[in-house]
């Protein structure tokens, strides 16, 4: 029993850098930009500034002296109603249902930016930097739920503050009067921040002292400096003046990256003299390519409509490799009789992610000059995402349903040179159960590198409610 008291209080480190990493796994929630998420995320083939650099680079020769700026705040917030199957000892179960917890994000502009310019004297190449954040909710769920007890979703995420992660670029584009290519170069980069409690007992059952919160450890995790280099490679081509047709490509390396993590062991008695030696890990993991293809139809000379398909092969995704380096627990009472130390081991984590797919359909439309004074154009547009998150592996940490995106958004030309736009997006999703005996997110023991047989943490009920309001301005010079 000693032993596996200690191997239960290695879970407040082992087990909360594993969850953390998670979100940075790129579960980004929905597409990203003012004007092409204004059009639904259909802009591959329609694709003619700078917020080509996220959908296709190929999009970047039509746009040769840019520069783009905007920003979308993603206002997130989901419901979490934990349910845990209980087993006691003489076989029977019964269904324990907590409290719930509601997660909210702070208000945090999620910008691009990106500036163009021509290569040659024709204007046949353009180059472009450009800065972009993923848009990612940086969730935060209570300590208590809403009975005031404990919070059953502290076991799997309690904050995400202090996460940034930005990609950097390079791309390069030509064309001719048929056809644009693109290829860009760039490198997901920055810092990625969690807190998340676990319980240091021994004990599996849910209605004894398995979750009781003198176990609990509050475990602080830092990933970084992360840096995963990415190629993406784009075409479009003009078939006619009413149609074109554009596809794009990219491979994301996988990321590696060292971690520090840091534990408050439980408050329970044997524990008084517990001591935390060394905070070094490292982690590494596979991020998805990611394939588009779009077909864009201008009917009249002021309307477009696109639509557009995107694959994300999120099956790549199927652990999580993390490895401690020489993080130990020491002074553990009843340890080998002498508290000594005990040395966390690696694990690799199961993520059970699935290739995911997305339909999207845009439209743009500008008015006559003789309806209003600036030149205006409309936008509209609606996308299905499939998650690449099973339901059986859902959690508050990884909270990506099936969903509807609605979005509209406006362009006015302020300026023969500028253009303000607009956007406000609606994410429907259905409420989602998983049961508790189909739950796949267990607590985590590192025991010779494999998970134990541990109670799953994510059965419940799922809702989420997401906006995605947005403000940003191109201005274009000769």
């Amino acid at each position: 029993m000693r032993a596996v008291r200690v191997l239960s209080c290695s879970l407040a480190i082992c087990a909360a850098f594993s969850q953390a990493i998670a979100q940075a796994a790129g579960l980004y929630f929905t597409d990203r930009g003012v004007r092409p998420l204004g059009r639904g995320g259909a802009f591959v083939a329609g694709a003619d500034d700078l917020g080509a650099v996220w959908y296709n680079p190929a999009g970047v020769a039509e746009a040769p002296r840019e520069l783009l700026i905007d920003a979308s705040w993603l206002a997130f917030s989901s419901t979490f109603s934990r349910e845990t199957l209980a087993r006691q000892s003489d076989g029977t179960e019964s269904v324990y249902r907590h409290g719930t917890v509601t997660g909210t994000t702070p208000f945090l502009p999620i910008p691009t930016l990106a500036f163009s310019f021509p290569l040659d004297a024709k204007g046949t190449w353009i180059g472009a930097f450009s800065l972009i954040a993923p848009y990612t909710a940086i969730s935060s769920y209570p300590l208590t739920d809403s009975r005031g007890l404990p919070s059953g979703s502290r076991f799997l995420l309690v904050s995400l503050d202090g996460s940034a992660l930005v990609s950097p670029g390079f791309t390069l584009a030509w064309k001719n009067s048929r056809l644009r290519v693109g290829l860009q170069a760039s490198v997901l980069t920055g810092t990625f921040a969690s807190k998340v409690v676990f319980s240091g007992n021994p004990e599996q059952n849910v209605l004894g002292a398995a979750e009781a919160p003198q176990y609990d450890a509050l475990s602080t995790m830092k990933v970084g400096p992360i840096f995963a280099p990415a190629l993406a490679l784009g075409v479009q081509a003009i078939l006619s003046p009413e149609w074109r047709i554009g596809a794009s490509a990219s491979w994301q390396a996988p990321l590696d990256s060292d971690a520090t993590i840091d534990v408050q062991l439980p408050s329970a008695p044997f524990f008084d003299k517990a001591t935390q030696t060394g905070n070094a890990a490292h982690v590494k993991f596979s991020l998805p390519p990611i394939a588009r293809f779009g077909v864009e139809y201008r009917p009249v000379q002021n309307a477009r409509i696109e639509v557009a398909y995107v694959r994300e092969f999120w099956s790549v995704h199927d652990r999580i490799d993390i490895t401690p380096r020489a993080l130990t627990l020491e002074g553990i009472t009843g340890l080998s009789g002498n508290n000594g130390p005990f040395k966390v081991q690696a694990i690799s984590l199961p993520r059970g992610f699935r290739d995911a797919h997305s339909v999207r359909i845009g439209a743009e439309y500008t008015l006559a000059k003789d309806v209003i004074s600036r030149p205006t154009t409309l936008r509209g547009g609606v996308a299905f995402e499939q998650s690449a998150v099973p339901n059986n592996y859902l959690s508050p940490l990884t909270v990506d349903l099936d969903k509807v995106v609605l979005s509209l958004g406006a362009g006015v030309e302020a300026t023969p040179k500028l253009r303000i736009d607009a956007l406000v997006s609606y994410v429907v999703s259905a409420a989602t159960y998983v049961d508790p005996r189909d739950a796949k997110v267990p607590r985590v023991a590192p025991v010779t590198g494999n998970p134990t047989d541990t109670q799953a943490v994510n059965g419940g009920s799922y809702a989420v409610n997401a906006w995605v309001i947005g403000l940003g301005g191109r201005y274009r010079w000769e």
